[in-house]
């Protein structure tokens, strides 16, 4: 039984000028723009300090016809890179949860046909502590008992009870069924803003997980710029709100008119 029978036909992949297809392989890392944009803020930082290549986009009728400009580059905002050893998959614009079903179809497309080993999905998990904070918890589930195992040669805490949504929740249910090793790491985060420190959380668990070296200066430096920015906003915010009102001994007295 081929994909298409079990899950249906995700969205076409088309390649880049010049890239040759039969680099793919390795690890596949997917980030895509959900809550806090930790899975794209951390795919991102992936392709530019692996310095990996474009591959090919995603491309779809039902997808707004827009380009992003990067460093005077014009991209479409779903794309695939390879490197020596990790391809990632990244959309830069969200989506609506409708296309999901589809969206996950075309992410295990990717990783089945690029012949890649294992899958792991970077995506966020709204933090119940919404103030700034220089470290966070991230949790892991994996497909398989070996991904488990995985998570816990690491220290990554491991979800025992609850429900992943989304394409995340779609493709960790699809790797349990076809037997595929996917896992998702999900890092606490603040959802108001783009959580750069969550992003980097994940990297660093991914880095853990993969036994692999990522440097994550650059990172940490925008996280800290994103948490500045939102601090000097929330004190301006503070400074210029209205003082509350002084108690009126005469409110006590309500005259009533008859």
């Amino acid at each position: 039984m081929n994909m298409a029978d079990a899950t249906g036909e995700g969205y076409p992949l088309v390649l880049q000028s010049g890239a040759d297809p039969s680099t793919l392989g390795g690890v596949a890392v997917c980030g895509l723009t959900t809550v806090g944009s930790v899975g794209v803020i951390a795919a991102s930082h992936l392709i530019a300090s692996l310095g990996l290549k474009p591959m090919g986009t995603v491309i779809h009728p039902e997808f707004p016809a827009v380009a992003l400009i990067q460093e005077s580059v014009p991209k479409h905002p779903v794309r695939v890179y390879q490197g020596e050893e990790m391809g990632v998959f990244i959309s830069e614009i969200q989506f609506p949860q409708a296309s999901d079903f589809q969206f996950g179809n075309t992410v295990l497309e990717w990783f089945q046909k690029g012949g890649f080993d294992r899958l792991v999905i970077i995506d966020g998990l709204v933090s119940e502590d919404l103030g700034l904070k220089e470290d966070g918890d991230i949790w892991g589930v994996a497909s398989l008992q070996s991904g488990r195992d995985a998570l816990d040669t690491v220290g990554i805490q491991r979800i025992q009870q609850g429900i992943v949504t989304g394409v995340s929740g779609f493709l960790l249910a699809e790797g349990e069924r076809q037997g595929l090793d996917i896992t998702v790491l999900l890092a606490e985060c603040n959802p108001v803003y783009p959580d750069a420190r969550a992003a980097l959380i994940a990297v660093e668990s991914l880095c853990d997980l993969m036994d692999i070296e990522i440097p994550v200066q650059t990172l940490l430096d925008e996280a800290r710029e994103i948490e500045n920015r939102v601090r000097e906003a929330f004190e301006r915010a503070q400074s210029s709100a209205l003082p509350a009102p002084k108690d009126d001994p005469d409110d006590d007295e309500i005259s009533m008119v008859y």
